[in-house]
């Protein structure tokens, strides 16, 4: 597949990325891009097994990566993130928020409130920690790409199930844009992106927990079924599109809901 050509200034070469959510899907195919493209990746996740692995794949093509055991939705842990990247690589000056997870299909009167927290905590309160955690170093270095992984989930209509995650992508859509408000005029850019219906662990997820439910959780079979028989978006139309959005021709591209190019889904307005 031909890619886009990354660049950044030159007196960042080569470029260091982090990119959370590296395990698996989406992650791991934006991580194995962009290492493609000589830029170093500091690989994050709960599962060091599979950032090893990761890891592994990316050097035996001559790539440089390493991985970085880490809870993005731990405050303390993002910390030390920070500090073993930058010993590791020095400071990044690219960031792709992809972990995330969908939780339960239920209604608010079903739902476990843990459940329910811990989706939140994943899918906002983690890009916020990571985000603030390497920031400053990027705005220091005077260029910088931050992505965070939304969804078209937070510009459709309501759910009946599910509400939070919904609300978790809404709210990183406004974080972001917020982000890209006080980032103005430094170099660095902060953008959401829908990567596409992707058929990813969190899919295996959504259409095991569905499975199990009965009445309204039921229902996102039909959502499932659909994205099945299309075959999904391939997640490397999303390493498509942050390799693209590195060029210059994107420097003043921030705040803005990206979508992949020719995705199952239409663009939607957003704002």
């Amino acid at each position: 597949m031909s890619r886009p050509t990354p660049s950044g200034p030159a007196h960042l070469q080569p470029l260091t990325a982090v990119v959370t959510g590296a395990g698996s899907g989406v992650g791991t195919v934006v991580a194995r891009a962009l290492a493609s493209q000589g830029i170093r990746v500091a690989l994050v996740g709960r599962r060091k097994d599979r950032l090893d692995e990761v890891a592994a794949a990316i050097t035996a093509v001559s790539g440089q990566a390493a991985a970085f055991p880490c809870d993005v939705s731990d405050p303390a842990a993002v910390d030390a993130l920070r500090a073993a990247v930058g010993a590791h690589f020095g400071a990044p000056q690219i960031l792709f928020n992809g972990a995330g997870l969908f939780g339960e299909c239920l209604t608010i009167a079903d739902s476990s409130p843990e459940s329910w927290l811990e989706t939140v905590r994943i899918n906002t309160f983690g890009p916020y920690l990571v985000c603030r955690a390497f920031m400053a170093d990027m705005v220091a270095q005077g260029w910088g790409r931050i992505f965070n992984v939304s969804s078209a989930a937070a510009l459709s209509p309501v759910y009946n199930v599910s509400s939070a995650y919904q609300l978790s992508k809404v709210a990183l859509n406004h974080f972001t844009r917020q982000l890209a408000q006080e980032l103005a005029g430094t170099g660095v850019t902060a953008n959401v992106l829908h990567p596409g219906e992707v058929q990813t662990e969190m899919f295996d997820a959504i259409k095991a927990d569905a499975s199990s439910r009965t009445g309204a959780g039921r229902g996102m079979l039909k959502w499932v079924e659909k994205v099945e028989l299309s075959g999904g978006d391939p997640p490397e139309k999303t390493a498509d599109l942050v390799l693209e959005m590195l060029a210059p021709a994107h420097d003043a591209t921030t705040g803005q809901f990206l979508w992949i190019k020719d995705g199952l889904k239409a663009p939607m307005p957003s704002w």
